[in-house]
């Protein structure tokens, strides 16, 4: 079942859409800019292509709960 849930959010993130689960937070992709970056090694400075990533955004009630809880 856990397996299930899990492709389908995955699933549902692929096709770019946003998932909310009350009380605990949301799911969404992101866009990412190009941006220049440097190589630690070599100072260099290395451009890195515009991309997409997912995020995730904590609910208030769970945020709530578990500063409550020390």
């Amino acid at each position: 079942v856990v397996n299930c849930v899990f492709n389908a959010m995955t699933s549902a993130l692929e096709q770019g859409e946003g998932i909310e689960i009350r009380g605990f937070g949301t799911f969404k992709v992101k866009e990412r800019k190009e941006r220049m970056a440097r190589n630690p090694r070599t100072g260099e400075a290395v451009p890195v292509p515009s991309r997409k990533v997912p995020v995730f955004k904590v609910s208030k009630m769970l945020k709530d709960k578990v500063a409550a809880s020390t």
